[in-house]
């Protein structure tokens, strides 16, 4: 297959540049789109055989449900009967944005979307290509990250078309994504769970709620989904990843010792801004200030990805505190580690 490549100027576009894209999408075809938070691959929710080929194209498991991006308000009704009032709180403080909304679905949205759920993921991305895109197809769109199962996520169209070049009828390319991780995935239940921290915080959640927030940060084990990323390994570049956590300097100490010990010719570490310096005879890869953890959340998978690229055998990281977006990023960190974590005081 022929993958068609699309250029667009997120900050100055003509929207019927996007409909050829939205007519591969009508049609049944899938197209790679920017959104805010990563790059997404998307099938229109009526088209039973292109919402497969999300899972096939991908490499997918088929217990991992999909989230529908939708463009305006109304097009809810097409997805769920009700609206609790708590939700309409959210939506009206954060959407559109990075936060996806768990609700009852229809009985007509396919299984394959919900993985066999009786719920729905929801969300409204603020990227004006993304709902630009959605405006033209007019129908809730299924879309997982764009690229390859368990790789680290797309925040560049480049990075789609190291993953899916040859797989795909067409890539929009608008640069990359301001956020830089996942939306926050939230459920209501008898109290709200974070289900997959994101740039949306447990703390901005509970301001809007008036409530506590419980969040899954990443460690528990799940038999069955009930949001993508919460039961298989995620995120992670082709070398190993250790993710050391503890003290600021007590971080930096061991993270030297282990390359002292470590007979590997191609370690690299992603260190904070502050600790570029402390590290001899390796690569180091900036992270950002430490105390700006959206640096971090936004430059993390182009990160992993540079590793792959310059054929690292070994990954260093150092952690951050789990407050705010910083909860997200040890979030995919513990993820893209396979759990490897080493905690030092």
């Amino acid at each position: 297959m022929k993958t068609h490549y699309l250029k667009i100027n997120p900050e100055r576009f003509d929207p019927e540049q996007l409909r050829p894209a939205a007519d591969i999408l009508a049609g049944g075809g899938l197209v790679a789109f920017p959104t805010e938070t990563v790059y997404g691959l998307g099938a229109v929710i009526n088209h039973e055989a292109a919402l497969h080929d999300i899972f096939q194209v991908k490499g997918r498991p088929g217990d991992n449900p999909l989230i529908l991006h939708i463009w305006h308000h109304r097009q809810l009704s097409e997805i769920t009967e009700t609206v609790d009032p708590r939700y309409q709180r959210l939506i009206d403080a954060f959407w559109p944005g990075p936060l996806t909304l768990i609700f009852p679905k229809k009985a007509e949205i396919s299984s394959t979307v919900t993985a066999g759920l009786p719920t729905v993921a929801v969300r409204m991305p603020s990227h004006p290509v993304a709902r630009e895109l959605l405006r033209l197809v007019n129908r809730p769109v299924a879309a997982p990250s764009a690229n390859l199962s368990g790789r680290p996520s797309p925040t560049r169209g480049e990075h789609v078309r190291e993953d899916l070049d040859g797989k795909i009828p067409m890539i929009i390319d608008a640069g990359p994504c301001p956020a830089g991780i996942e939306s926050t995935v939230l459920l209501l239940a008898e109290k709200p769970y974070i289900l997959r921290p994101g740039s949306v915080t447990r703390e901005m959640v509970e301001e809007i709620l008036a409530e506590p927030v419980e969040v899954v940060t990443g460690g528990e084990t799940v038999d069955r989904p009930q949001a993508p990323g919460m039961k298989y390994r995620h995120y992670a570049p082709e070398a190993p990843v250790t993710l050391v956590e503890g003290e600021e300097q007590a971080v930096v100490a061991a993270i030297n010792r282990m390359i002292g010990e470590t007979g590997d010719e191609n370690i690299i570490v992603l260190a904070f801004s502050e600790h570029l310096n402390c590290y001899q005879d390796v690569t180091v890869l900036d992270l950002g200030p430490r105390e700006s953890p959206w640096i971090a959340a936004a430059r993390l998978y182009d990160l992993l990805r540079s590793c792959d690229q310059m054929k690292a055998t070994r990954i260093y990281v150092e952690g951050l505190e789990k407050t705010g977006v910083g909860t997200a990023v040890e979030n995919r960190l513990f993820k893209a580690a396979g759990g490897n974590v080493i905690h030092v005081s």
